[in-house]
């Protein structure tokens, strides 16, 4: 099975990780921030960061070949379990129906200003 590196000018990047792996029909999205990468500023509250990071994940996702509709697990990375309800109301929006398959867990490493960390799994459609 091949492996290739997906880059999107439309989500953070970093010389320490690809945004996103396709590999066979699999795509995997690197844990994304509240950063919006052509402003290059971090959204303040959790919602803010949350909707950030998914539309960060959307366009590594859209750079891939598929959409937020193929996504088959998501695993979101708290900084704070007190901002769970703030992450949740956010997150419910964009997956309203038929929600993926979803882990929640604290993030380790206290970063600056980060809130929410958002990887995705997703299969890219045939």
């Amino acid at each position: 099975m091949s492996r290739h590196i997906v880059v999107t000018p439309d989500a953070p990047e970093s010389p320490m990780f690809s945004q996103g792996v396709r590999a066979g029909s699999a795509v995997y999205v690197s844990g994304m921030v509240g950063v919006d990468s052509k402003i290059g500023t971090l959204a303040e509250s959790i919602e803010g960061q949350t909707r950030q990071a998914l539309r960060n994940c959307e366009a590594v996702l859209r750079a891939a070949g598929c959409t937020l509709d193929d996504v088959a697990l998501v695993t979101v990375l708290l900084a704070q379990p007190d901002d769970f309800a703030g992450m949740n109301k956010a997150y419910a929006a964009v997956f309203a129906e038929d929600p993926p398959a979803r882990a929640v867990a604290r993030l380790g490493p206290e970063l600056p200003g980060i809130r929410v960390s958002i990887m995705v799994t997703a299969h890219v459609p045939d």
